[in-house]
């Protein structure tokens, strides 16, 4: 959730937008970054809602080739805004636009648009405006994102075609106990045999099925509704990111995919300029809410003087290898690239885990949705494997 916030920063008043669970989350985070908070809101948001999202990564490629070609920044967002066809990237780049002739940093004139740009992006060009070096900035920008994009379509691709197959599965079973097994259920009627205990089950709940299929059609909506109106609620969806993280096995793969992307955010951040302590907290967002308090806890080392790796160990937010390249960063002074080295190692093992858990999970999975469609079709046949029996 993104909480819109007015604070008081080094440089006065300042808008900002900060993603958290909770209202309590955002102060934390605002504090964290040296601010006051005065006032802070939630945008309220329709259930179901479609949402126009600007286009970050693409309007971060198209102004680095404008830069790189030799324009101005001024010059060059200008040119995105006449090329613009969505009527929200347009507006968004105006009000960017406006800033800038009123003579304000870029950085700034990306934090004054509302729940647009996150923190880090605006850190990073804020960074990149004391060197000199906003190309390169926005380079590592889509560099990591892109990254982040390509983990996180394997991820998609590999639960396609579960959620295909239970799917298909889910209506040749609905088919099965809503057409067919009450028409076999009228014909034992008319033999008037008796039938085995799961047969007349099966039958039962086919016969409910085909007679209440709208008001069971119904529940399932609202059933959906209610889950998506839940899922919304922060306290909710820290309830269900708390159990699965307890599934054996898989808790551990998604704290593995997040520390790669906190690790891989932090190191660009570093690589532009931003203090590590400023790094490591802006990018906190990345992390869910079971990991904060361990963040907290590095922060809190890092505060009193300790060495990253050091906070990292004690806090529990690294791995045996992530550890001992981050000694290996503190001794060379490229923190930065070496978070983003454990980020790439870290990649590398969630794909690997990735295409296992696929291999395994599929042949599983048709097999339990085999067994389930069988074990219906068996009980529809069944009475009359009894009844041939009983003739012979």
């Amino acid at each position: 959730m993104r909480f819109e916030v007015r604070a008081l920063g080094p440089q006065g008043l300042e808008n900002l937008q900060v993603d958290a669970d909770t209202e309590t989350e955002a102060r934390a985070e605002a504090a964290r970054r040296g601010l006051t908070v005065l006032r802070i809101k939630t945008p309220a948001r329709r259930l179901l809602a479609p949402r126009s999202r600007f286009p970050l990564l693409l309007f971060s490629q198209e102004l680095l080739a404008l830069l790189g070609a030799g324009l101005g920044l001024v010059e060059a967002i200008e040119t995105l805004a006449e090329k613009h066809g969505d009527s929200t990237g347009r507006s968004v780049l105006k009000q960017i636009l406006e800033r800038l002739y009123e003579g304000q940093t870029f950085s700034a004139a990306l934090e004054q648009v509302p729940g647009v740009f996150p923190s880090i992006y605006v850190a990073t060009v804020r960074a990149s405006e004391r060197t000199g070096d906003l190309p390169q900035a926005l380079e590592r920008f889509v560099a990591v994102q892109s990254q982040l994009e390509e983990v996180r379509g394997k991820l998609v691709a590999a639960s396609i075609y579960p959620v295909l197959l239970i799917s298909v599965g889910s209506l040749v079973i609905l088919f099965l106990l809503g057409f067919v097994v009450p028409r076999f259920s009228a014909i034992y009627a008319d033999l008037g045999t008796e039938m085995p205990f799961l047969s007349r089950a099966l039958l039962f709940f086919g016969q409910t099925l085909a007679q209440h299929g709208l008001s069971i059609l119904a529940a399932l909506v609202a059933g959906v509704v209610g889950l998506v109106w839940a899922q919304r609620r922060p306290r909710v969806r820290r309830w269900i990111a708390s159990r699965i993280w307890r599934i054996p096995g898989v808790g551990e793969r998604l704290r593995v995919y997040q520390l790669s992307r906190f690790f891989r955010t932090t190191g660009m951040l570093l690589r532009g300029g931003v203090p590590v302590v400023s790094a490591i907290g802006m990018s906190a967002g990345l992390l869910s809410a079971a990991l904060r308090p361990s963040l907290d806890e590095a922060l809190r080392l890092l505060r009193e003087g300790q060495s990253v790796s050091n906070a990292m160990e004690t806090a529990g937010l690294t791995t045996p290898v992530a550890l001992r390249m981050l000694r290996v960063g503190e001794r060379s002074g490229e923190m930065g690239e070496l978070m983003e080295r454990i980020a790439a190692f870290y990649d590398r093992e969630m794909a690997r885990w990735v295409d296992w858990a696929t291999r395994v999970f599929e042949p599983i999975l048709m097999l339990f949705i085999g067994l389930i469609i069988g074990g219906v079709v068996l009980l529809m046949y069944m009475p009359i494997f009894d009844l041939a029996g009983n003739l012979q």
